[in-house]
């Protein structure tokens, strides 16, 4: 992986959450509890989608690839940290670091098209119900889901080389427990103003985009609702509720964290792990409460399971 010019810099030092071993401790079984259920719950909702016909709609086929960017988005920073808090030091390789913010990128970015996606399909079953199947194939789906990983993969691949092409040649202590692009340019070695801009329109503008189409859909959706007070919209709103509540907790603190130049406000790394890790431990457990197919789908599975 190549570097930008001058770099001296080999690895980075992750400073995490607190040098107290006792706390260390602490925050190693909050992580491995909070991994753990990401990787249950998520898979749990991949393995119901995928053995029961009854959750066959778009919107349980985008659901099932939500689940699977969750594995892999917590995966990206959270094996890492597990293993850093029972270190004595906290270093990772300069590659290391940037394949971290990669694949952070990468997936983090292709998740915010997905819920965009998601909510077109809540729009397109509420207020658009007679051509919803038409819309909404599976061919059509898996061209959606396609596109997703594509933006992110653009997306991501423009943010890691224009860090790539800094030069880093003195700090490399990181304050956080993962590499990100605010985190590291700030130890470059050179004037970053330009990039940060860059990075922030980048990142941030995406954010904010996404979130402001969600916000449209769903104003669009309870237009719907209050115009056409049946018991079936109410439960489609009721679907929404579950998908809102998803939204909010990771688009806020993206804008909150991307929508700024690196350098105009200390990093909150406490705001980082509500995107990073709650939202993904979120999902399975908002989805599976709000749904009664889900619940019926997981009764299902566990009678299976015992017989």
């Amino acid at each position: 992986m190549a570097r930008g010019n001058f770099s001296l810099v080999t690895e980075f030092i992750l400073l995490g959450f607190s040098d107290t071993r006792e706390l260390q401790l602490l925050f190693f079984t909050l992580f491995l509890l909070v991994y753990a259920m990401v990787l249950l719950g998520n898979l749990l909702i991949i393995v119901m989608v995928r053995t029961d016909p009854k959750l066959s709609s778009p919107m349980y086929f985008l659901l099932c690839n939500l689940s699977f960017i969750d594995i892999c988005y917590t995966s990206v920073t959270a094996p890492r940290v597990l293993v850093a808090l029972l270190s004595e030091r906290k270093a990772i390789a300069f590659e290391g670091c940037m394949a971290q913010l990669f694949f952070l990128h990468f997936v983090g970015s292709s998740e915010m098209f997905l819920l965009t996606v998601m909510a077109f399909d809540r729009y397109t079953a509420i207020c658009r119900p007679l051509h919803y199947t038409a819309i909404m194939a599976r061919r059509a789906c898996w061209a959606l889901v396609a596109a997703c990983w594509a933006g992110g993969f653009l997306h991501s691949i423009v943010q890691t080389l224009l860090t790539l092409q800094l030069p880093f040649c003195g700090p490399n202590t990181i304050h956080s427990y993962f590499c990100d692009v605010p985190l590291v340019i700030r130890l470059a070695c050179t004037d970053t103003a330009l990039t940060e801009w860059l990075m922030a329109s980048n990142s941030g503008l995406i954010s904010l985009g996404c979130f402001l189409v969600l916000v449209a859909s769903y104003a669009l959706i309870l237009a719907t609702v209050w115009a056409h007070l049946s018991q079936g919209h109410w439960k489609a709103l009721s679907t929404c509720a579950s998908h809102v509540m998803v939204v909010t907790l990771f688009f806020v603190p993206c804008i909150f964290t991307y929508l700024r130049p690196s350098g105009s406000l200390p990093s909150d790394k406490y705001v980082c792990v509500i995107y990073t890790t709650l939202s993904p431990v979120m999902n399975p457990l908002i989805y599976t409460l709000r749904s009664n197919e889900v619940k019926e789908s997981m009764w299902r599975l566990w009678k299976c399971c015992r017989a």
